[in-house]
């Protein structure tokens, strides 16, 4: 069962780098929480129930439902829809996202460690070079605060590589999960209130850095 959800977020990775709308982003995002809950209920099930909760909590209301519904209304309040984009950049994205598979899985081949889970390594080095490469290839505020999640996400799956060992860890992890996605999601709404009060109506589907 773990390696299914493990599998299925690898997938979501991959499908990140294909998408163009918006709405897809948000969707994906929100797929990703619900797996990382999935994964956080069978690979945390030793810890003492009260950090296990906190990192329940935290994974499904904040990962699975508050953030993909603000994600959500920044695409109703903005009325953006898709990426502009070409055929061939769509391409290249998606290259780039299985050399990123192919350097983590190698990576991590170099790099094991007994004391480590290495799969959760492995696939965690993934997310974060699938957010990195969606930050540098797209050009839209939207899509970055989106790659930003998605290597939140990576740094979520780091700790639980070795999080049994280390629940601390995890808790950390979380509450910095917690601080960057508040603050980053805040100064993007910010940036679309102050665009959203403008003369244009069109300036909301060009909202950038």
């Amino acid at each position: 069962m773990l390696l299914s959800l493990i599998i299925l977020y690898v997938i979501s990775l991959v499908y990140v780098a294909m998408v163009e709308r918006f709405r897809s982003y948000a969707t994906i995002i929100a797929f990703q929480g619900w797996i990382l809950l999935g994964i956080a209920l069978l690979r945390l099930h030793t810890l003492n129930w009260v950090e296990l909760s906190f990192v329940i909590l935290e994974t499904l209301i904040f990962k699975a439902i508050i953030v993909p519904a603000i994600l959500m209304r920044v695409i109703k309040q903005t009325k953006i829809n898709r990426i502009n984009t070409s055929g061939r950049s769509q391409f290249n994205s998606l290259m780039l996202s299985f050399a990123a598979l192919v350097a983590s899985a190698i990576t991590t081949y170099y790099v094991a460690d007994s004391s480590v889970h290495m799969i959760f390594f492995g696939v965690a080095l993934y997310a974060l070079l699938s957010g990195l490469i969606l930050i540098v290839l797209r050009s839209r505020i939207f899509t970055h605060i989106v790659g930003f999640l998605v290597i939140e996400n990576g740094v979520f799956l780091f700790s639980m590589a070795i999080g049994v060992e280390m629940p601390m860890l995890i808790n950390a992890a979380i509450m910095l999960d917690i601080l960057m996605s508040v603050l980053m999601l805040g100064m993007f709404m910010a940036k679309v209130d102050s665009q959203i009060h403008t003369d244009n109506s069109d300036s909301l589907t060009h909202v950038k850095d």
